[in-house]
């Protein structure tokens, strides 16, 4: 099985994290009988492997607009560090200055994880008024960084 998983997601770590995954759901399950345990388990554990990649997939797409542009040798320019600095900056002053709950809301969204209707309940909010919320938060934190003076010294200079 840890073969049929590393072959999968091609790292023996993680095919030995996925196989005790899916040895603890397979515990875990009602005791229900099974026709054919052995394709039972093949199929949980690929679709083990597949809810593995998709997440890395999105970790690494969500890092990739995150991370400054890098030069031909793979290193980010100095440049392209300060900006992203500076860019940082801008968004963490526009969180502080969103209303308390606004910002709340937000963290336990992107920081957390949590989904909207699980912010709403835990909140006793309308999941609307959540979704309004992170649309305000997101607003702030998009205008903290376009139309910025860093943003137009990097364009095209003047002849």
């Amino acid at each position: 099985m840890e073969a049929v998983l590393r072959r999968r997601v091609g790292c023996r770590a993680t095919a030995a994290d996925l196989l005790q995954e899916l040895f603890l759901r397979f515990w875990r399950r009602p005791s229900a009988p099974l026709e054919d345990l052995g394709s039972y388990l093949i199929r949980s554990a690929h679709n083990l492997a597949i809810d593995h990649l998709r997440s890395e997939g999105a970790r690494s797409r969500s890092e990739a607009g995150l991370l400054p542009s890098q030069c031909d040798d793979g290193a980010a320019s100095p440049d392209a560090v300060l900006e992203a600095g500076s860019d940082l900056r801008r968004v963490e002053a526009a969180l502080r200055a969103l209303p308390e709950r606004t910002r709340h809301i937000f963290l336990l969204n992107r920081i957390h994880g949590k989904t909207y209707g699980q912010i709403a309940r835990s909140m006793a909010l309308s999941q609307s008024a959540v979704e309004k919320h992170m649309m305000r938060a997101l607003e702030a934190c998009k205008a903290s960084v376009i139309d910025t003076p860093a943003s137009h010294s990097h364009g095209s200079a003047a002849p």
